[in-house]
């Protein structure tokens, strides 16, 4: 595994990433598939500059939720915005110059470098009066730097390992220098070792570039340890909505997930840790002692 080099410079100043209010939001949104209600009057906001994850069940309508916010799926109520203006009445390519999505399976194509996937990035900068620059080729290269991918820049996607894949396309929706990224479980079939590395990279890119990140993960502890904020989506709604200490509780668990579990301190980074019970495997164990948060050594906070 190829560990990312450096950051990249922060991209140019963007008017948007100054401006006051949400960066997007979600007001009295309905959603649904062949007139199927999954998601039911939902207002979201999404804080400009923060990491927010969305947490759920399966088929809870998390990642309805996202392409909803990325423009994939129209709503059937409710409207979202983007810096404060309707999303669906913004065009195309305005829309993908401040927001990129990366969906859960991307289909890879045949016979490209990765060069080559990642300059499909600035596909919403090109036009008929705007050619090819040499800004242009300066933000593939400081994508390229930020994922760690110069040196594999020549290599056919095809040859890639799931890890390098994935930090391939972070690298592509990097190089669109947009102001808002969406990422729809980027971490799905990879080793711990290569989710951490997805995740660090994603951080890393909100701290140095100030970019908001919108992902949907469904391991709890990771969406804790790398988020500023986590949004609970179960019954076709919002949840819970904060920090991830006020977010993780056991009560919450347990109507959300239907799960029992006790909420620890991660003691390598002071985040929520969920620890599921199970009296099967430890019948006489409780690492807390009774129902609530606990520490690493099983106190109760």
């Amino acid at each position: 595994m190829t560990a990312p080099t450096r950051d990249s410079p922060a991209s140019p100043a963007s008017p948007a990433r100054d401006s006051p209010g949400p960066a997007l939001r979600a007001r009295g949104v309905t959603l649904g598939y062949d007139r199927r209600i999954v998601v039911d009057g939902l207002d979201l906001s999404i804080e400009r500059g923060t990491v927010t994850t969305l947490i759920g069940a399966n088929g809870s309508g998390k990642s309805t939720v996202l392409s909803a916010l990325g423009r994939l799926l129209a709503p059937v109520a409710g409207a979202v915005e983007l810096d404060g203006q309707p999303l669906r009445s913004l065009p195309g390519k305005a829309v993908a110059r401040r927001l990129a999505v990366l969906p859960q399976k991307p289909l890879t194509p045949s016979a490209t470098t990765v060069r080559d996937l990642v300059s499909r990035g600035r596909h919403p900068h090109q036009s008929l009066l705007r050619p090819w620059t040499p800004a242009d080729a300066a933000a593939i290269d400081d994508a390229l730097d930020a994922t760690g991918l110069r040196d594999l820049a020549g290599r056919d996607v095809g040859s890639l390992s799931g890890g390098q894949l994935q930090r391939a396309w972070l690298a592509l929706v990097l190089a669109q220098q947009a102001d808002v990224l969406l990422l729809d479980e980027p971490t799905t079939f990879l080793d711990l070792a290569h989710q951490l590395e997805i995740l660090r990279l994603v951080r890393s890119i909100n701290r140095r570039r100030g970019t908001t990140v919108v992902m949907v993960l469904h391991d709890l502890t990771l969406a804790a340890r790398y988020s500023d904020r986590l949004v609970v989506v179960g019954a076709g709604r919002v949840l819970a909505d904060g920090t991830p200490w006020e977010v993780l509780t056991p009560e919450l668990l347990r109507e959300a997930f239907d799960l029992d579990a006790v909420v620890l301190t991660d003691p390598t980074s002071g985040a929520p840790l969920v620890v599921p019970r199970d009296p099967d495997l430890h019948p006489a164990v409780d690492p807390a002692g009774e129902p609530g948060h606990a520490d690493a050594g099983g106190a109760t906070r």
